[in-house]
């Protein structure tokens, strides 16, 4: 009789891949060499750094980063380790760490949980006798924290710079002036007709700035994540002739499309150009405007690589997310946020194959948890997200070292203007239920 040997374990480090890459023991390729260096290396540069985002025009005014002590970029990987969690072990329950799905594997596993955005926001609110949370996400994560969070709580985000050029393509003065374009075409914005239904509702991702998030409450719209947003833009269309959707035109775009929204009503507002770019009688004719961003990583996935996959692994299974370009969600057999992606894999019960469009840090992840299945990404070129990536262990070491002499470094605030409306915007996506849930 045989025994069956244990699969060798994979490694989910996408730092080491880029490691191995730079230093020519790797047959794998990767978007930007720099990668493997410290992040630290570009905090004094302009830009998103190295990465899916390094394209992208990076506003004016963005946060920057302070010099990181030499002591932690010198510190070896292992150092490192060891200092994190020391320094948690002194902090106990007074700190806890959230860690989102997108995070560098070195990183990942100091995290008390991991999640999506919102998923990490809510989960702040399980441990009330925290005293910071210390949020490895990016910029607009942690604003999401604190406005969920206890006022006395410290939100920190290890690395300042780390933000979301996605977040950043939607400027709350260019969404402020397409709502006064948008009065002008379509009459008093607050004010419903003989049906009940005001001209436009305003529909922000969660991923966007606090700021963002804060008109939409103040302009009677809802906050939506990639796993809620059909029941969203239900809820939207229930009070309104239109939807302005922002900042992710895919999102938007996939989501109203599967809801049976012809795309000649869906024209892409550019915030650029005067109306956004399309003619009054197209915005009358408008269900759905959606807005002229993007997610950097998501876009890199295309139907080529689909058609790749499935010729060299016939019986692939290819699940993308739908903030990838929408050719690409409709060669692929399925589309989710990263809970449908894990769930999805978590469920099959015969080993299979699976072909991910989001991503590397989560797919090479899921890859080393199901070693059953294969799994790999889309994108054959390692190239993570750009600012997720800024968060180093390093960073991480230093926001915990400096709690625990006493100090709280990196704390991001919401004003309190900001706050208010904000919230009212994430409480209204917290109501809205899908019709299942609420029968």
């Amino acid at each position: 009789m045989h025994t069956a040997l244990p699969l060798p374990a994979l490694d989910p480090s996408v730092d080491h891949a880029l490691r191995l890459i730079v230093d020519g023991a790797s047959t794998e390729e990767t978007c930007a060499t720099d990668l493997a260096a410290g992040p630290w290396d570009f905090d004094s540069r302009p830009g998103y750094g190295p990465g899916s985002s390094m394209g992208d025009v990076i506003p004016t005014g963005a946060p920057r980063q302070g010099e990181l002590p030499p002591a932690y970029r010198e510190a070896s990987e292992d150092e490192l380790d060891a200092r994190i969690r020391a320094a948690k072990r002194t902090l106990g329950d007074r700190v806890v760490v959230l860690g989102h799905f997108y995070q560098r594997e070195e990183v990942v596993r100091h995290a008390d949980y991991v999640g999506d955005s919102f998923q990490l926001a809510q989960a702040a609110l399980d441990r009330p006798e925290a005293e910071a949370i210390v949020f490895c996400g990016v910029h607009f994560m942690a604003e999401t924290a604190d406005l969920l969070s206890r006022p006395d709580q410290a939100v920190i985000l290890p690395n300042l710079a780390a933000g979301c050029s996605m977040a950043d393509m939607a400027d709350i003065d260019q969404v402020e002036d397409c709502w006064e374009q948008l009065a002008d075409i379509y009459g008093p914005l607050d004010q419903p007709d003989a049906d009940g239904l005001v001209p436009v509702v305003p529909v922000t991702y969660m991923n966007s700035s606090a700021a963002i998030k804060g008109f939409v409450g103040r302009n009677g719209g809802i906050v939506c994540t990639s796993s809620n947003a059909k029941t969203v833009l239900e809820w939207a269309f229930s009070r309104g002739h239109r939807v302005l959707f922002f900042p992710d035109q895919h999102l938007g775009r996939n989501t109203a499309k599967a809801m049976g929204v012809p795309l000649e009503q869906m024209p892409l507002w550019n915030p650029r150009k005067p109306l956004g770019g399309s003619s009054a009688d197209q915005l009358e004719d408008a269900r759905v405007l959606l807005w002229h961003g993007f997610c950097s990583v998501h876009r890199r996935f295309t139907v080529g690589q689909i058609e790749q996959a499935r010729a060299e692994h016939p019986g692939v299974r290819v699940i993308v997310h739908p903030e990838c370009p929408m050719e690409v969600v409709d060669a692929a057999d399925e589309a989710g946020s990263t809970a449908y992606i894990r769930r999805a894999i978590e469920e099959a019960s015969e080993p299979s194959t699976f072909a991910i469009g989001t991503e590397i840090n989560l797919v090479r992840r899921l890859a080393a948890q199901h070693p059953q299945h294969e799994i790999f990404c889309l994108d054959p070129v390692v190239c993570p997200c750009s600012t997720m990536y800024r968060i180093h262990p390093g960073y991480l070491a230093w926001v915990l070292e400096e709690l625990v002499a006493g100090r709280t470094v990196n704390r991001v605030q919401v004003a309190d203007d900001v706050a208010a409306p904000a919230r009212v915007s994430l409480e209204r996506m917290l109501a809205a239920k899908p019709e299942a849930a609420s029968a």
